[in-house]
């Protein structure tokens, strides 16, 4: 492995995973479950899946996505295409070991890939599939965040807005890493392997009605409009500062009260109350006149830079924060930037030193592992096949020689 985890006496140490996937679920599941100390070995396809190349790209042309999100793995590439090259990945994923037999994958294609397959070659195998539909149609965070609706309230309106962030991919990698874990424990008490499916739209949909999305839906058919970037369901806004720009969010009336103080709009928003008849005691109240509440404070923001305004918000407990760009995370080298101890610079290979990010769980126990960089392609493909397998030198070089791997 690339990192020290072992040394560190990591959690998930003994651990196996063999990660068959691409693009964002599947393998931060996986990396998830490296980062706390588990092995994980990833097979690609010779020359890589389809997220080899994903943007954003290093001037030398490898993709940062991919290096991403597989810090901490080990890297097998065979030619999946060849039978000689499945079986030899089958062995991998069914190979012995308590803590072994624990399969990751989003492939919803291919017999052998499959559960059935790989349990009448390991019957306690944990085969864990992320699908994008239920009924294993494909889709992607963008389509299922279409069919949602969230694009439909994201925004000013009158069309939808989609974000960049891929928050079912997200959410449904956590959600397939926990379900691993749940699976290896039960194993463990009953023996027992088990075949799990996670989907992006069971993820989305859980999250909607969780969230009350679908309960709101339901009660109200005209459903929610578009709230710009308005804190819905009370008072919050982003406003314009001598300088900047700076979002804040009063999520208590205790943080309302503060913020009217250290404005000092207290008799004007008085004025707003007998005029329009609002009480702006209450989230509805303060939501439903958040046009009118922003027009009389926004002459304090302009008035001042973004700094002094979260040093006077942040001084009486109000959450604010300036917009930054990412350029402004990697300059940073404090508590918010890469000087926070989740985010170290590594060497990454063909790349260079880059921040690169580790766990975000802190543990009070034990010493945070040092954060590892991925391998290049199929780096381990020789070594892995060697100790799980068993295979010599000769061996490999007919494997080479037939196409099935690169060396």
């Amino acid at each position: 492995m690339t990192s020290d985890d072992a040394a560190h006496g990591q959690h998930l140490d003994g651990l196996r995973v063999v990660e068959v996937a691409s693009f964002v679920a599947g393998p931060l599941a996986t990396l998830s479950l490296a980062q706390l100390g588990a092995e994980v070995i990833r097979i690609d396809p010779l020359g890589g899946a389809a997220d080899q190349t994903r943007w954003p790209l290093a001037p030398g042309g490898r993709s940062l996505y991919w290096a991403g999100l597989n810090q901490q793995k080990r890297s097998v590439a065979l030619n999946l295409r060849s039978p000689e090259g499945r079986e030899l990945a089958l062995a991998l994923a069914t190979a012995p070991g308590e803590q072994a037999g624990i399969v990751v994958t989003n492939a919803v294609r291919g017999e052998w890939i499959s559960y059935r397959a790989m349990a009448a070659l390991r019957p306690d195998l944990i085969h864990a599939r992320l699908l994008g539909l239920p009924d294993g149609s494909p889709a992607v965070d963008y389509t299922v965040n279409a069919a949602i609706g969230f694009p439909r309230i994201t925004g000013p309106g009158p069309g939808p807005v989609n974000h960049v962030l891929p928050a079912w991919d997200l959410l449904a990698g956590m959600n397939l890493a926990l379900a691993v874990l749940v699976a290896e424990r039960t194993r463990r008490a009953t023996g027992a392997g088990e075949s799990i499916e996670v989907s992006l739209y069971d993820v989305a949909l859980s999250v909607s009605a969780h969230l009350g999305y679908l309960a709101e839906a339901a009660l109200d058919p005209a459903g929610r409009p578009p709230g710009g970037n308005h804190y819905f369901g009370g008072f919050g806004r982003d406003f314009e500062t001598t300088d900047g720009r700076v979002m804040v969010v009063l999520p208590s009336h205790r943080q309302w009260l503060a913020f009217v103080d250290v404005l000092g709009v207290a008799d004007r928003l008085t004025a707003l109350e007998k005029i329009t008849g609002a009480d702006l005691s209450t989230d509805s109240g303060r939501h439903e006149q958040r046009e009118a509440i922003a027009r009389n404070v926004a002459p304090w923001f302009a008035a001042r830079t973004s700094a002094q305004v979260l040093g006077e918000l942040s001084a009486a407990g109000v959450v604010a924060s300036e917009y930054r760009r990412f350029t402004d995370v990697v300059a940073d080298q404090g508590l918010l930037g890469v000087g926070n101890p989740v985010v170290e610079f590594v060497e990454e290979p063909s790349i260079g030193r880059i921040p690169a990010a580790g766990t975000p769980i802190r543990w009070g126990s034990r010493e945070r592992a040092a954060v590892g960089s991925s391998q290049l392609l199929g780096a381990d493909t020789g070594p892995v096949l060697s100790e799980l397998l068993g295979l010599g030198q000769a061996e490999l070089g007919g494997l080479a020689e037939r196409g099935v791997i690169e060396l």
